[in-house]
Order: C-alpha cells, then sequence, then structure tokens
C-alpha cells in the first residue's frame, strides 16, 4: 500500500516488480507469498466482533487480489509469473499443487503464492514458512516494515536494540513478535534460514539475496551476540 492508509499503490508495486524481476535475470529462483493486511485483515476483522474463520478467509481472498496486481507488474517487466492459490479459483489462479509449483520454478517462471494455507487461523508467515519448505527453497526472506528484529517495537520505542542474527530458540524464548510462533516452529525443524529485512528500502531484496548484511538472521546454533 506504500504511504497510503490502505489498498495498492501502483509505485510501490512497480518498485517491487522490477527488483524481483531484476533478482530473477541473474538466475535465482524465486518464489513469492502475498499478504493482504492492506486490504483486510483477518484478525482486525475478529477483533471488531466477526467470526474468526470468516475474516481469515476474506483476508485470504485479500491475498489473491495482491497477488493478481504482482504478477501484472511483473510480467511488464518480462518475467513470466503463475500464481498458484490455496482457494480454488480456476478462472484467476492456478490450484496449489507443490509439484507443479516447482516445475514453474525450474522453467524460469516466478511463482506466486496466494490465498495463505487454505485454512483459518494460520498467518501469512506460516504460510510462506510451509511452502518454502515444501518447493524446498534455501531462504525465506521476509520483507516487513522495520530493518529487522528488535527486542521491542522500534517504531514505538526509540531505544529498542536491534539483533543482528538470532537462533529460533531465542526468537521464541524471547516471545519476539517478528514472525508468529508456528512459523519460527516450521523453520527450525526443518533448518530453514530466515532473514528479516525493511523492504520499503529500494534495493534491499537484491542485497539480501546477495549476501549483504541486511537485517537480521534466524538459523539454528548456539546463542549470538547482539
Amino acid at each position: 500500500m506504500g504511504e497510503k492508509a490502505y489498498g495498492i499503490d501502483p509505485a510501490t508495486i512497480d518498485r517491487i516488480a522490477k527488483e524481483v524481476s531484476k533478482i530473477h535475470k541473474t538466475g535465482v529462483q524465486i518464489a513469492l507469498v502475498i499478504g493482504g493486511g492492506n486490504i483486510f485483515r483477518g484478525v482486525s476483522g475478529a477483533a471488531q466482533g466477526m467470526d474468526r474463520a470468516t475474516a481469515d478467509y476474506m483476508g485470504m481472498l485479500a491475498t489473491v487480489m495482491n497477488a493478481l496486481a504482482l504478477q501484472q507488474a511483473i510480467e511488464k517487466h518480462g518475467v513470466p509469473t503463475r500464481v498458484q492459490s490455496a482457494i480454488t479459483m480456476r478462472e484467476v489462479a492456478e490450484p496449489y499443487i507443490r509439484r507443479r509449483a516447482v516445475r514453474h520454478l525450474e522453467k524460469g517462471r516466478i511463482v506466486i503464492f496466494a490465498a495463505g494455507t487454505g485454512l483459518p487461523f494460520f498467518t501469512t508467515d506460516t504460510s510462506a514458512a510451509l511452502r518454502a519448505i515444501e518447493v524446498g527453497a534455501e531462504a525465506l526472506l521476509k520483507g516487513t516494515k522495520v530493518d529487522g528484529v528488535y527486542d521491542s517495537d522500534p517504531i514505538t520505542n526509540s531505544e529498542a536494540i536491534k539483533f543482528t542474527r538470532l537462533t529460533y530458540d531465542e526468537v521464541l524464548s524471547k516471545n519476539l513478535k517478528v514472525m508468529d510462533g508456528t512459523a519460527i516452529s516450521l523453520a527450525r525443524d526443518q533448518g530453514l534460514k530466515i532473514v528479516v529485512f525493511n523492504v520499503r528500502i529500494p534495493g534491499n531484496i537484491e542485497r539480501v539475496i546477495m549476501g549483504e548484511a541486511v537485517g537480521t538472521v534466524i538459523e539454528g546454533g548456539s546463542v549470538h551476540a547482539r
């Protein structure tokens, strides 16, 4: 949504599409998991008295809208894409099939996963971790609005301390809110590396993929220093 209060900002979509397309053309295989909070967030709907399952399904439909917008933006940059939805809607997207998704990646297409897991009560974080594991991704990159993981909210606390590296268990034991516990547990069980970074800074996607020290790395091992 860029700087808007809600909805889709074409300039933001195009910037992300341009960055992703540039990286893809270097030979990197990319799959994207899209959230829907810029249109509708299930948790917020439930907080306002809506049935949580219904609110979550509405949020999943919002992710499909975002996926289609991003698909069009990426293809304008000359990169073929496929949208796969966990909720069947054949007129606008393929159904999610793991082997087909892997084949698309092998053929040089970007795959955009929409509609989360297709089930309520699971966040986009969990969907991202699940899909990354299913397709055999080397890492899960979480693009967010802050430049890493902090011990408290850096937006409201100017003295919040940033972590450069964390273990999965540290994230869970410290109750750090960067991702939900289910996603972190999935990543820990399968050894999936996570990098949390600020996607709003132009060029950060490429920097992370090229191995620069951007954001916070979450992986196994002993306790790391801040």
